[in-house]
C-alpha cells in the first residue's frame, strides 16, 4: 500500500513547513501528540526526581525551595500540557470528523491556530523557569495569596496558562460546530459513536468554564503588577476568592480530561466484546450530566476553607451525584462484556485496567465528599493519591488504551503485542505501588508537599519511590514499542480489531480528505452481525 498523501507532502510546502501549515486535522492530530509526548516525559522525569528526594540518602539532592518548584513544574506541565489537551486534543482531532462522516473540522484554520496557541504557552511555560525570578513555587493552581507575595516568575507562568486557555477555547469552538454541522446524511445523535459524545460534551466545558479561569488569572497578574487588592487580605481582597474561581474552572477541567478518554473506552468494550455497547443512550447522555452537574461541585475542594455548614453540605450532595453517571459507565462497560465473544487485545487490556484504577479513583474521591472524612485527609497525600488515581489511572490509561486501539489506524503500522502486554505489568504494579502507598500515607497524615518527612513514613515513601522506577520503566517499553513498530511495524490491515464505526471502513491512514464520497448512515453506531453468545 503506498503512503497515503497526507502523510506525504504534495503541495508547494515540504518536509517541516509542511506540517507547520497544515489544516489536515489528522496531521494536527499528530502535532498534538509528538508535543504532548515530549511534554509528559519531561514531567515524568521530574516526578521521579521528587520521588528521590523522599528517599533519605536522596535528601540533599536539591533545596526545598528548588523542590517547591519542581512541584509546581510537574504540576503545570502535566496538567496543562498533556491531560488537559489529552485524548481531545490528539484522537479528537483525527478521528471526530472521520466518525461522524466529515471530510475535516468546521475551521480547519482555526484548528491550527489552537496548536499554535498550545505551542507558545508551552514556551511561555519554559520560559518562566529561566527568568525573572526562577521557577514559580506555588504549586500548580498558584494559590492566592503566595501567587501575589512570591518573589518567583509567577506573572509568565500564569500567562502561559491564560495562553494554553485559548488553545482549549478555539477546540472546543471547532469540536461542537463540527458536531452540529457536519455530520453525515443519516448520522443522527443517537447514531453517533460514544467517542464523538465524549468529545461534544467536553468541548462545552472548555468554552464555558475556561474563560472563568483566563481572568481569574489575568487579575493575578494585574494584582502582582499594579498591587489593586481583589485576592490579597492585606489590601482588603479575599484569598477564598480565588479558590472558588480557580476551582470552578478546575474541577469541570477534570472532566475536560476524563470524558474523552470514558467515550474512547465506549469504543474499546464492544469492539472486542463483539457486540453492541450495553446501555447506549444511558453512556451518552450521562456525559452530558457529568459535564453539567461536574460544573457545580468545584467548593468540594474548599470543605475545610471555612465556608458555612450549608455550603458545605450542599456541595458534598452534588459531590455524590456526580458519582453516579460515572458509575452507570462503569456498570454498562462491565455489561457490555457479559456474554461478548471477548477478543483479548491490548487495547482491552489497558481498557480494563483504566475501570479499575479510575473506580478506585472515583470511590477515594466520594471518600473525601464525606465531610467528616475530608477533614481528616485534606491535603495529606491521600489527596495525591487520589488525584493520580484519576487523572493517570484514568485520563493516563485511557490516552494509552486509546493510543493501542487507533495506532494502527493513525500510522498503518502494527506494533508488538507481545512487548506491549510486557510493558502493562511494570507499569501496573509501578503504578498502585506508587500511588496506593500514598493512600495510605494520607490517612497515617503525612501532609502533601513537603520536603522533609517524619521517620515513620520512610517504609511507605521506599515503596512508592520504587514503584516510579517500575512505573518509568514500563512506560519506557511502552513507548519504545510503539516507536520501533513506527519505523520497523508490519503493515496494518484497515480493520485489524473487526471494528464497526466508520474508521474502520477507510484506509490505514486515511487519505487527505477521508472519504473518496460522504457515507450515508443507515443504522446505530454498534451494529455486529453475529453478537457474541459467550
Amino acid at each position: 500500500m503506498s503512503t497515503p498523501s497526507y502523510l506525504v507532502d504534495t503541495g508547494p510546502r515540504k518536509g517541516v513547513a509542511a506540517w507547520l501549515t497544515t489544516t489536515d486535522h489528522k496531521r494536527i492530530g499528530l502535532l498534538y501528540l509528538l508535543a504532548m509526548t515530549i511534554f509528559f516525559f519531561g514531567a515524568v522525569g521530574i516526578g521521579v526526581v521528587m520521588r528521590l528526594v523522599q528517599l533519605t540518602v536522596f535528601q540533599k539532592l536539591v533545596t526545598a525551595q528548588t523542590y517547591n518548584a519542581l512541584f509546581t513544574l510537574h504540576g503545570v506541565v502535566m496538567v496543562f500540557l498533556f491531560v488537559i489537551p489529552g485524548l481531545s486534543a490528539v484522537f479528537g482531532n483525527f478521528f471526530l470528523p472521520i466518525l461522524i462522516g466529515a471530510n475535516d473540522v468546521s475551521f480547519p484554520r482555526l484548528n491550527l491556530a489552537s496548536w499554535y496557541f498550545f505551542i507558545a504557552g508551552a514556551l511561555l511555560a519554559v520560559t518562566a523557569l529561566f527568568t525573572g525570578g526562577g521557577p514559580p513555587d506555588t504549586g500548580w493552581s498558584f494559590y492566592a495569596p503566595f501567587s501575589i507575595k512570591t518573589g518567583t516568575n509567577v506573572s509568565l507562568a500564569v500567562f502561559a496558562a491564560f495562553v494554553l486557555g485559548f488553545s482549549s477555547m478555539l477546540t472546543g469552538i471547532n469540536f461542537i460546530t463540527t458536531t452540529h454541522r457536519l455530520r453525515a446524511p443519516g448520522m443522527t445523535w443517537f447514531r453517533m459513536p460514544l467517542f464523538c459524545w465524549g468529545v461534544y460534551a467536553t468541548a462545552w466545558v472548555q468554552i464555558l468554564a475556561t474563560p472563568i479561569i483566563a481572568i481569574t488569572l489575568v487579575l493575578v497578574i494585574l494584582e502582582r503588577v499594579f498591587g489593586i487588592g481583589i485576592f490579597d487580605p492585606a489590601k482588603g481582597g479575599d484569598p477564598l476568592l480565588y479558590q472558588h474561581l480557580f476551582w470552578i474552572y478546575s474541577h469541570p477541567a477534570v472532566y475536560i480530561m476524563i470524558l474523552p478518554a470514558m467515550g474512547a473506552i465506549s469504543e474499546i468494550m464492544p469492539t472486542f466484546a463483539k457486540r453492541t455497547i450495553f446501555g447506549y443512550k444511558a453512556i451518552a447522555l450521562s456525559s452530558i450530566a457529568i459535564a453539567g452537574v461536574g460544573s457545580l461541585v468545584w467548593a468540594h475542594h474548599m470543605f475545610t476553607s471555612g465556608m458555612s455548614e450549608f455550603a458545605n453540605m450542599i456541595f458534598a450532595l452534588l459531590t455524590m451525584i456526580v458519582a453516579v453517571p460515572s458509575a452507570i459507565k462503569v456498570f454498562n462497560w462491565v455489561s457490555t462484556l457479559y456474554k461478548g465473544a471477548i477478543d483479548f487485545q491490548p487495547p482491552l487490556l489497558f481498557a480494563l485496567t483504566f475501570i479499575f484504577l479510575f473506580s478506585i479513583g472515583g470511590l477515594t474521591g466520594v471518600m473525601q465528599g464525606a465531610l467528616a472524612v475530608n477533614v481528616h485527609v485534606h491535603d495529606t497525600y491521600f489527596i495525591v493519591g487520589h488525584f493520580h488515581y484519576v487523572m493517570f489511572g484514568g485520563t493516563g490509561f485511557g490516552f494509552f488504551a486509546a493510543l493501542l486501539y487507533w495506532f494502527p489506524k493513525m500510522f498503518g503500522k502494527m506494533y508488538s503485542k507481545k512487548a506491549i502486554y510486557a510493558s502493562w505489568f511494570p507499569m501496573f504494579v509501578g503504578f498502585n505501588l506508587l500511588y496506593f502507598s500514598m493512600l495510605i500515607l494520607g490517612l497515617m497524615g503525612m501532609p502533601r508537599r513537603y520536603f522533609h518527612h517524619l521517620p515513620q513514613f520512610d517504609t511507605l515513601h521506599v515503596v512508592a519511590t520504587v514503584g516510579s522506577w517500575f512505573l518509568v520503566l514500563g512506560l519506557l517499553m511502552f513507548f519504545g514499542t510503539l516507536l520501533r513498530a513506527l519505523f520497523k511495524g508490519g503493515q496494518a490491515e484497515d480493520n485489524p480489531w473487526g471494528g464497526v464505526t466508520l474508521e474502520w471502513t477507510l484506509a490505514s491512514p486515511p487519505i487527505q480528505e477521508n472519504f473518496e464520497a460522504i457515507p450515508t448512515i443507515t443504522h446505530g453506531p454498534y451494529h455486529f452481525e453475529k453478537e457474541g453468545q459467550g
